[in-house]
């Protein structure tokens, strides 16, 4: 049986983050735990000082299907390129024209421009076409 992951991710503005990749990933920011209507409840009835509130957030695939995402504040701000990073497949693979290919990673760029993202390239290789782009706070990521 494969281990369960979470992916986390350091930031600075943690719910600004969380909200961006939601709608990036078609994602729902998590629920408050059960007996709360809503994490300021539970973050107040816990005695969590106001200014600690966006200090982590986390989103959630609604179908239960992907891995939860955290997002931790840290002091520090990104000074280098990404070692890892989130590809996301919205072209239809290779069994899909290029030119559909194309036209359905340009719609998703343009999407996510709109969201908040950066566009930093374009990527042609091997066949495939994807954009590279760069969320609010600047960690890399392609739409192929």
């Amino acid at each position: 049986m494969a281990t369960g992951i979470q992916v986390a991710m350091d930031c600075a503005d943690p719910d600004g983050l969380a909200r961006f990749w939601a709608t990036a990933l078609g994602y729902k920011l998590e629920d408050p735990p059960e007996g709360y209507t809503s994490w300021p409840k539970w973050l107040t009835a816990h005695s969590i000082p106001e200014e600690e509130w966006n200090s982590a957030s986390a989103i959630v695939d609604p179908d239960g299907k992907g891995p939860r995402l955290w997002f931790q504040r840290v002091p520090e701000p990104k000074t280098v390129k990404n070692r890892v990073h989130m590809d996301l497949n919205i072209s239809g693979g290779r069994g899909t024209p290029l030119a559909e290919r194309r036209r359905r990673v340009e719609a998703e760029a343009d999407r996510l421009l709109r969201a908040g993202a950066t566009r930093l390239g374009t990527l042609e290789e091997y066949g495939g076409y994807a954009v590279n782009m760069a969320d609010p706070e600047g960690n890399e990521f392609d739409v192929h």
